[in-house]
């Protein structure tokens, strides 16, 4: 799906009482393992040329995957699609053994992007079923992230959807049971799930530390925070991002009236801005600043020109690339062979 331009002067500046501002939620966009995932099929692209392919979106953007299209990557479902020998970029949110063993099958030159925080949780997945511990997987169901997980103990997990699940649970031994959850879920609706997954089963282990990703965690505080002052939140990204959609839900958890998600700024509709004085904004943790800027240009057109963020957590984490892309293409070390760090608006770099 191409990018929407935003439209210029498409919002009307109406009057409304009070003074009219937006409150830009901080931290948002870009986290350090998405950073990685999109320059890895970058440098890809810059290292073996076009066609590079990637099984299923590198991250959970249109703007970001129409834009690597552009480029020359080739986004598919499955290994099978790709022809023997090419390049294959894995994405952030991970494979099963049995995606690996497809694609060595077909001889394929994988690249792995998957952001480390969710490898982690696979390594704790695979540790867990070698002390036979059975694995309650906190997640949902057809993501990408969740299938990967369960890839690596197949015969040893359960999903638990969301605490609606937990009543109709059979295990064959309650005393033996640990949790892992999706890294991008709700953090208040996982630790409720925990407690009444505890409630059931008091012998519940816990991971040994919090799946549930940095970034993803700092938006949702973020959010919180903006959504005290709010009566209108933005949340810029894609309707397939799961802490993209979280982010809607806890804006209207934590005081908002109203909440939407939009791609781009063209999808604004002009009677979400009637008689609200204060916006609030935020975007994905697989969101591009420039989608942000956009919005906060169309929604200037409606008055909204006064800009201040809420800064509730300051990010530095940085990923080292995969290690065939560390290099520029003459085999030396390049600035980019680490992700993580703040990309710069388009207008910026002109």
């Amino acid at each position: 799906m191409p990018r929407v331009p935003a439209l210029r002067n498409r919002l009307q500046n109406t009057p409304v009482a009070g003074a009219k501002r937006v409150i830009l939620a901080a931290p948002r966009g870009y986290c350090a393992g998405v950073d990685r995932a999109v320059i890895a099929v970058e440098k890809a692209l810059d290292h073996y040329g076009a066609p590079v392919y990637v099984r299923k979106q590198i991250v959970h953007n249109i703007h970001v995957v129409s834009t690597l299209e552009k480029k020359g990557a080739i986004f598919v479902d499955d290994v099978d699609e790709v022809p023997i020998g090419s390049h294959i970029v894995f994405s952030a949110h991970g494979v099963s053994p049995a995606v690996v063993q497809g694609a060595a099958d077909r001889e394929l030159q994988a690249i792995d992007a998957t952001c480390p925080l969710v490898t982690k949780v696979h390594r704790e997945a695979v540790r867990f079923a070698k002390q036979d511990k059975h694995i309650l997987l906190i997640g949902h169901t057809g993501h990408e992230e969740v299938e990967g997980t369960m890839g690596h103990a197949p015969d040893q997990t359960t999903l638990v959807t969301s605490p609606a699940d937990v009543p109709g649970l059979v295990v064959a031994d309650p005393d033996n049971l640990v949790w892992l959850s999706q890294t991008t879920l709700s953090v208040d609706e996982t630790m409720e799930t925990v407690r009444l997954l505890r409630e059931r089963f008091p012998n519940l282990q816990d991971p040994p530390s919090d799946d549930i990703c940095y970034a993803t965690q700092n938006r949702q505080v973020a959010i919180k925070k903006v959504s005290e002052q709010a009566e209108l939140v933005i949340v810029v990204g894609s309707a397939n991002s799961s802490n993209t959609v979280r982010l809607v839900d806890v804006a209207l958890e934590n005081g908002a009236k109203a909440a939407y998600r939009v791609d781009y700024a063209s999808e604004i509709q002009q009677e979400w801005l009637d008689g609200v004085a204060t916006v609030g904004v935020t975007s994905g943790a697989s969101v591009p600043e420039v989608l942000v800027q956009e919005v906060l240009d169309d929604l200037a057109d409606a008055g909204f020109g006064d800009v201040s963020q809420v800064v509730t957590a300051e990010e530095d984490l940085m990923f080292s690339l995969p290690k065939e892309l560390r290099t520029d293409p003459s085999g030396k070390a390049d600035e980019r062979g680490l992700g993580g760090r703040t990309r710069k608006l388009d207008w910026q770099q002109q």
